[in-house]
């Protein structure tokens, strides 16, 4: 469903992604692994087109992507929660979601009661405004306000930073819940127990090079790799 192949992308002169490729097939919860700072972020921005590649190229459901606008792939099935939420402060719970909808083709997609219906905890605090939310249900926010788009891929952006581990296990159950809707989902993240909860295959990416790639197992067995790019 998505082929990235071999992209090389800079943020001014600097050099941060280096011939960096991956695959995730429909239906499938890939990860990309790796401490902060080794390009995970970059990568994403990349396929999202907040970034775009100098080399390389991007496909999307066959289709080459490479350079697109963010707003244009948002329309083409492309979701995307960044790490940092975005939500909108001054507007309620449910506001943040109204002005995120796009409607399906044949109205079978998602809307404001299938998300409560997802994420319950969002209905009961639907005025509330962002700005007062806590950490977890602002993430919670901005994962249901991208289903919003309707997408059928969704990016996530190291999902459970920072979260306690009461909400961080709410929102593994939600990410499980949303590939048995049929969302293909490649997700970032630096809580590796977490991921390996949730995940088909991984790729671990450090000083902008991808290091490895593999199944959940072929990681665990591999100690040799998890203590040279993983361990803090």
């Amino acid at each position: 469903m998505l082929q990235v192949d071999r992209i090389h992308t800079y943020y001014g002169l600097s050099h941060i992604l280096f011939d960096v490729s991956l695959e995730v097939k429909k239906g499938e919860i890939v990860a990309l692994l790796g401490r902060n700072g080794a390009g995970k972020t970059t990568t994403m921005k990349s396929i999202i087109g907040l970034l775009h590649p100098k080399q390389g190229s991007i496909r999307f459901k066959g289709e080459e992507i490479t350079g697109k606008e963010s707003f244009l792939l948002a329309r083409k099935g492309l979701g995307y929660v960044p790490d940092d939420r975005k939500i909108f402060a001054d507007l309620s719970v449910g506001e943040n979601l109204e002005i995120a909808e796009r409607k399906s083709k044949n109205n079978s997609g998602w809307d404001r009661a299938k998300v409560y219906e997802l994420f319950p905890t969002l209905k009961e605090i639907e005025s509330r405004r962002g700005g007062y939310l806590s950490g977890g249900e602002q993430r919670l926010l901005a994962i249901a306000r991208a289903l919003m788009g309707n997408p059928d891929f969704l990016l996530l952006d190291e999902p459970m930073e920072g979260l306690a581990p009461l909400i961080v296990r709410l929102i593994e159950e939600q990410i499980l819940k949303l590939r048995e809707t049929g969302l293909t989902v490649l997700l970032t993240e630096q809580n590796v127990a977490s991921a390996l909860r949730l995940i088909d295959r991984c790729y671990i990416i450090d000083d902008g090079h991808i290091r490895f790639q593999g199944t959940v197992q072929e990681l665990k067995d591999n100690e040799e790799v998890r203590k040279k790019y993983l361990l803090v």
